[in-house]
């Protein structure tokens, strides 16, 4: 029986999600659109099966094919990157992240992140985090024209002698500057762990830098530009392990028995596979090529369109919108006013946010998923102009100072939004708009 049949709750929710799709532009910088292929892999059987261990190393009898499976995904993973060795068994970015500190590092040593209302990740030294909870964490932050600090980076790395260093971030708009934190790493005798989970996409189809001949230890989810399913993976360079010729071993043994997780996701193995198989194809990089082409067009349709972003523009596949010329916090304004016109994107901190993470001064947009539906440069200034007119009609709300005067000039906002015309006729025309470009 289908799942339409023994639970057309579920089936019901899961047709109105994929019409949401099809209906909408998809513009958080951490989505996109998987293929067939992968979603066939991620619903197979292999889900089923326990394989705690490794390859050969199993606890459990019966592995003979899941083996193949995941040295397949190693060896592929190995030849997209170019590194030595590869663990696939992260269930996604963070714990991946987690492991690496357990391969590294010693409770209560001191570790580098960019900060993250700067726009680095929770798990590179958030206070609120274990990250910044278990290790001695000692952010560094951007400059006010949104570019890192080098000069703050290489001072605090002198004087804090950082076991771990991070690069990699979920809101930084330009080109990883790989090389110089690996001068610093160096210098301070700290192992450089570059996170490009946002960017691995990229980085295989050479749209962006890599960090492999600078970094120890390269860590990154499967989906947003790699296109795959949600898992993640962790991988030690050569540089990695001349400096650690155990390196490799403790990685593994981080993830597995040492870390937050048992037995690996077979099917999520096996799809990141398939996503690894795909991104080696010649149209990938084509695709890769493009994803950073919208999105500089994109940026500078904004800018032309009157909006003010972070750095000037973009250098990757994202940008970040400072809406702090109508006052602070207005980022959820934007999100929800967007997400009805069929423009889902998300609230953000910019550099120097004069309000809260949980009423940010910015929006984050990108073009993964709007480039794997065919999209180009026309359509990317159409949806600045589309952007724009949303964010004109929201300019007269102002974010209250206090807590309980938010929550009901939210309320009132939404029902005041809900039926503006403008936006209405938007949500319109992009549903009429998306009709050309079918996801996969």
């Amino acid at each position: 029986m289908t799942l339409k049949d023994t639970d057309p709750q579920i089936y019901e929710l899961i047709e109105a999600e994929k019409q949401r799709r099809k209906d909408g532009l998809e513009m958080i910088p951490s989505e996109n659109h998987t293929s067939p292929a992968v979603l066939e892999a991620l619903g197979s059987i292999l889900t089923d099966k326990y394989s705690e261990g490794y390859p050969g190393k199993r606890y459990y009898g019966g592995n003979q094919y899941i083996d193949e499976v995941e040295k397949l995904a190693i060896a592929r993973a190995k030849q997209a990157f170019g590194v030595p060795h590869v663990n696939v068994q992260p269930y996604s970015g963070s714990p991946a992240n987690f492991a690496v500190y357990l391969a590294t590092c010693k409770i209560g040593d001191p570790i580098m992140g960019q900060n993250l209302p700067d726009g680095g990740h929770l798990t590179h030294g958030w206070k609120a985090n274990w990250s910044g909870l278990w290790y001695k964490s000692i952010p560094y932050h951007v400059q006010k024209d949104g570019y890192i600090d080098f000069d703050e980076v290489r001072a605090l790395a002198r004087e804090h002698k950082p076991k771990l260093i991070w690069c990699g971030a979920t809101a930084y708009v330009r080109e990883f500057p790989f090389e110089e934190f690996s001068q610093i790493a160096q210098e301070v005798g700290a192992y450089f762990a570059a996170d490009i989970a946002h960017i691995a996409g990229l980085v295989i189809a050479q749209a962006h830098k890599s960090p492999v001949p600078f970094a120890h230890i390269v860590t990154t989810t499967t989906h947003k530009t790699l296109r795959g399913p949600r898992g993640a993976l962790i991988m030690v360079t050569e540089k990695g392990l001349q400096k650690d010729p155990e390196l490799a071993e403790k990685i593994d043994r981080a993830v597995f028995p040492m870390g937050v997780q048992g037995g690996p996701h077979n099917h999520q193995t096996a799809a990141i596979a398939v996503a690894l198989q795909e991104a080696m194809q010649p149209e990938f990089k084509e695709y890769g090529h493009q994803i950073v082409k919208n999105a500089k067009v994109l940026a500078s349709a904004l800018i032309e369109q009157g909006l003010t972003l972070v750095s000037g523009g973009t250098d990757n596949h994202m940008m970040l919108v400072d809406l702090t010329s109508g006052g602070k916090g207005r980022g959820v304004f934007a999100q929800e006013a967007l997400d009805l016109a069929g423009i889902t994107l998300n609230k953000n901190t910019i550099p120097g946010d004069p309000s809260s993470p949980f009423y940010p001064s910015g929006i984050r947009l990108g073009t993964p998923a709007v480039t794997t539906r065919g999209m180009k440069e026309k359509e990317m200034k159409l949806i600045a102009e589309w952007i724009a007119q949303v964010v004109l009609e929201i300019e007269d709300y102002k974010l209250p100072d206090t807590k309980e005067e938010r929550i009901q000039y939210l309320k009132q906002f939404r029902k005041d939004i809900a039926g503006n015309e403008v936006i209405q006729n938007i949500k319109q025309q992009i549903t009429e708009f998306c009709k050309k470009f079918p996801i996969p």
